[in-house]
C-alpha cells in the first residue's frame, strides 16, 4: 500500500522540468500540473490587450477576470483560457520574452499560488515551477531542483523551437535564457532558488528518461 504525495519540481527555464514532471506524474497516476502555462497563459492575454506589463494593479487585475484551466488528452495537457484553448499560442516567442516580467508581480503570484495549492489539495499532485518547493508546495513529500547548463538548455530549448517552426538563433535564445535566469533568480517576490530539502539534478548529462527515473525512484521511497 502506497500513499499518494506531492512532488514539487523547481528549476530555470529549458530545464526538462515540464517534460519530465510529465512522465512521473503519468507513471505513478498523479495530476500533473504546469505552473508555467499558467503564467504564460494570463501574459498572452496581457498582450492581447494591451496591458501594461510594468504594472502591478493592472496586472492582479487583470487576473482577477481570466479564468485558467488544465486539462488531460490523449495528445498532453490542454490549457484553456477564458474558454479558448491557448496550448500552442502560449509558446510563441512574444510570450516566453514578456512571461517572466508578468510572474514577477506580487498580486499575480499570490493569486496563481491560491489557485495552484487548491488545484493540489488532497491529491497525488506532481508541480512544476520555479517556486513550488519553496511557496506554492512548502510541505511536498518530494522536492526536486534540477538545472542544466545555459549552453544545453539553449540547445533543447532550439531544438524544440525547430519543431514548432520558430527559428530564433541558438545564441539569441542563449542570451535570452541567462537573462530569464538573472530575472527569476533576482525578483523580489517568489524568487527562483533551491528549497532546503529540495534534491538537486543536473540534467545536462542525462536523457529524459534518465531523470525522469531519478525522480520515480525518489517518489517511491517516499511513498511506501
Amino acid at each position: 500500500m502506497t500513499n499518494p504525495i506531492q512532488i514539487a519540481i523547481d528549476g530555470p527555464a529549458a530545464a526538462g522540468k515540464s517534460t519530465i514532471a510529465k512522465i512521473v506524474a503519468e507513471q505513478l497516476g498523479y495530476i500533473y500540473i504546469d505552473t508555467g502555462a499558467m503564467y504564460r497563459a494570463i501574459t498572452l492575454k496581457a498582450i492581447n490587450e494591451g496591458i501594461n506589463m510594468a504594472s502591478n494593479e493592472e496586472a492582479g487585475e487583470l487576473l482577477l477576470r481570466t479564468q485558467i484551466d488544465l486539462e488531460p488528452s490523449d495528445n498532453g495537457q490542454l490549457v484553456f483560457m477564458d474558454g479558448e484553448e491557448v496550448t500552442e499560442a502560449i509558446r510563441t516567442q512574444q510570450v516566453t520574452k514578456a512571461v517572466s516580467e508578468m510572474s514577477a508581480h506580487a498580486l499575480v503570484r499570490e493569486r496563481m499560488v491560491e489557485l495552484q495549492r487548491q488545484l493540489a489539495e488532497s491529491r497525488g499532485v506532481v508541480m512544476d515551477g520555479r517556486d513550488i518547493g519553496t511557496d506554492v508546495l512548502p510541505n511536498a513529500a518530494l522536492k526536486v531542483f534540477m538545472s542544466a547548463t545555459v549552453e544545453e538548455r539553449a540547445q533543447r530549448r532550439f531544438a524544440d523551437n525547430q519543431v514548432r517552426g520558430i527559428n530564433t538563433p541558438l545564441a539569441e535564445l542563449q542570451e535570452e535564457i541567462a537573462a530569464r535566469d538573472k530575472m527569476d533568480s533576482e525578483r523580489e517576490v517568489s524568487p527562483l532558488k533551491q528549497a532546503e530539502d529540495a534534491i538537486y539534478i543536473d540534467t545536462t548529462d542525462l536523457t529524459i528518461q534518465e531523470a525522469a527515473q531519478k525522480i520515480l525512484t525518489l517518489a517511491q521511497e517516499r511513498m511506501a
